[in-house]
């Protein structure tokens, strides 16, 4: 897990000047340390799993380039709300909504999980690409594959309640080389069961990497 992390890492940090990258059949801006999804199976995954509530709000953690977010407004939300908190993925997330036209849906921010709303911010669907790989973050960029000791994984679980209207759906893309057991506990601790919804295993340099989208409903 962590030499596949790693691997990853070292390709990303050889971005060291904003460039475009092709996805789903659409050209995105690529600011240098923002985690990169034209390098992962999973990011064209995820963006065709997702149940985008027509019509409805969408709250994406981690926006990241914000490829996801921009695709539910481009896939008819009616508000999406993209949180980062890297202030170098908020940026390139605005860039690529103004790219594709929907920047007066898409609204970001700039904090650590649920850190930047207000009591008042409800949504019928949040989702997290989260960062599974259990170690210690050297800098921005590595935040996007580390979480020690999965403690955002138990602040998201803590805190996303507050954030759902009634009815409102909870999501999060992991994956194996993650310790989906820990995390299935944790959530537990907070009152939610997951719920497979898509899986896919995919190629990788030794062997496969199994990719998941779960949700986590209320007990």
């Amino acid at each position: 897990m962590q030499e596949v992390a790693a691997k990853l890492i070292t390709r990303h940090r050889e971005i060291t000047s904003p460039r475009t990258f092709e996805l789903l059949g659409l050209d995105w801006d690529l600011l240098p340390g923002v985690y990169a999804p034209h390098l992962s199976q999973s990011s064209a995954l995820y963006a065709e799993w997702l149940p985008y509530p027509l019509h409805g709000s969408f709250c994406e953690v981690g926006s990241g380039t914000g490829y996801i977010s921009v695709l539910a407004a481009l896939r008819g939300c009616a508000s999406v709300t993209a949180l980062d908190l890297s202030a170098a993925a908020v940026e390139n997330t605005r860039l690529n909504a103004v790219r594709h036209g929907v920047d007066e849906v898409v609204h970001t921010a700039q904090g650590d999980l649920f850190e930047p709303l207000t009591s008042e911010d409800r949504f019928d669907l949040i989702y997290w690409n989260s960062n599974f790989v259990e170690g210690e973050p050297a800098d921005a960029l590595e935040r996007a594959f580390f979480d020690p000791g999965y403690a955002a994984h138990a602040a998201y679980f803590r805190d996303a309640a507050a954030h759902l209207e009634p009815g409102g759906r909870l999501l999060l893309g992991f994956t194996d080389l993650g310790d989906e057991n820990r995390v299935r506990a944790l959530a537990a601790e907070y009152g939610w069961r997951a719920v497979p919804l898509r899986a896919a295993k995919c190629a990788a340099e030794k062997g496969h990497i199994e990719y998941r989208l779960l949700e986590f409903q209320q007990r």
